[in-house]
Formats: structure tokens, C-alpha cells, sequence
């Protein structure tokens, strides 16, 4: 791709997500996530910044946790950071409300589980603790109920994790901080700074 093709594309992904994301944050607009993705890979989840973040959060899961047998990711996308997070875990399983990035990841990982739901509809058994490993990156932004989805994260997890842009700690923090147990790190790349956050849960 030429210097002139990457600058117009940038470009265009740059208006795009301006009109398909107006109003989305905190919102549970699952009709305006979908528009997004009529542009592919809408987040730029294949530049060098997204998958140094992707390489930092396998490493932290890796020294942390160790290899985990069955890993659901909520809000997987296109399952970019899946394809990543599929390395660590026997069985991968991933949701997200949009229905069209759910049809790309199952293009892009074709030995994981996927469906187009939110975390209150994941189709795979409700039992506590019915994940070893529960993550959601860079997803809370979006989410209107910040405590029923971390709740709900608890239920289905032995273990958790989030990631998010440090930007939103003023919003995702304090929901976080209620959590007995949580544990905190950093990720840092090219002067981008994303927080982690996992807890360990009862049972």
C-alpha cells in the first residue's frame, strides 16, 4: 500500500467512525456498533499499536494465569485480538453484538465458537464459573450497565480481565475499584497508555 493509499484510508476510517459512532459511548447502541463494521476493520485492529497491545495483554495472561482451558472474549469483533488470544487457551469463545463483525471472525478464526450477542446472552452455559478465563478489551466504553456486565463477568469466570484506554478511567475506574480482590497493571506503547484490571473470583 503506498504512502498516499494509507493517508486516504486513514482518512476515510477517520470519517466513518465519526458519523458511526456519534453517541455510542455508554449507549448499548447496538445498531450504531454494527454500522461501524460496514467499514472493515473500522478500530484499526491491524496496525502495529493494536498488536503490540494484543502481544502485551497474551503476555500479561501468560505470566499471570498460565495457559487456560476454555477463554470467552466479550466483545471480540472481527476477532483480531481472538486470533491472538486463541494461542493461551484450548477452547476460545467470543461474542459480540455486531453480526457482521461475528461473521468475520469466524472467517478469521475458524477453530473458535462465536455468536453475535451481548454478555447476558452468551449461549454456552450459565454455571458459575463456566469459563476459566473471561476478558473483555477495550469493550466497557460502550456498555451503558458497567456493573450488571462486570457482575455477569464474575458469574461466568474463575478469572477475569479488562483492558481499556486510560482516558476512560474516570468512567470505568470507579466500577472497578468495587471489586474485592483487583489487580492492576499497565500497557504502554508509543506513548499509548491502556490499564488492565483482573480479579480472581469465589468457588
Amino acid at each position: 500500500m503506498s504512502w498516499f493509499d494509507a493517508k486516504l484510508r486513514k482518512a476515510v476510517r477517520r470519517t466513518w467512525m465519526k458519523y458511526a459512532m456519534r453517541g455510542v459511548g455508554g449507549a448499548d447502541d447496538y445498531e450504531r456498533l454494527d454500522l461501524a463494521y460496514r467499514l472493515g476493520d473500522p478500530w484499526n485492529m491491524e496496525s502495529r499499536l493494536e498488536q503490540a497491545r494484543f502481544t502485551a495483554t497474551n503476555a500479561l495472561i501468560a505470566r499471570t494465569f498460565g495457559r487456560v482451558g476454555t477463554l470467552l472474549e466479550v466483545g471480540c469483533g472481527e476477532g483480531h485480538q481472538t486470533r491472538v488470544l486463541r494461542e493461551l487457551a484450548d477452547e476460545v469463545y467470543g461474542i459480540d453484538v455486531s453480526p457482521t463483525a461475528v461473521e468475520r471472525a469466524r472467517e478469521r478464526v475458524r477453530d473458535a465458537h462465536f455468536a453475535a450477542t451481548d454478555i447476558h446472552g452468551q449461549p454456552w452455559g450459565d454455571r458459575q464459573a463456566r469459563f476459566d478465563l473471561v476478558v473483555a478489551c477495550e469493550v466497557l466504553y460502550y456498555i451503558k450497565d458497567i456493573p450488571a456486565t462486570l457482575a455477569r463477568m464474575s458469574h461466568l469466570g474463575r478469572v477475569c480481565m479488562v483492558t481499556f484506554f486510560v482516558p476512560a478511567l474516570v468512567r470505568v475506574g470507579p466500577h472497578l475499584e468495587e471489586i474485592p480482590g483487583l489487580h492492576k497493571d499497565w500497557i504502554q506503547h508509543e506513548g499509548e497508555t491502556w490499564m488492565v484490571c483482573w480479579w480472581r473470583n469465589p468457588g
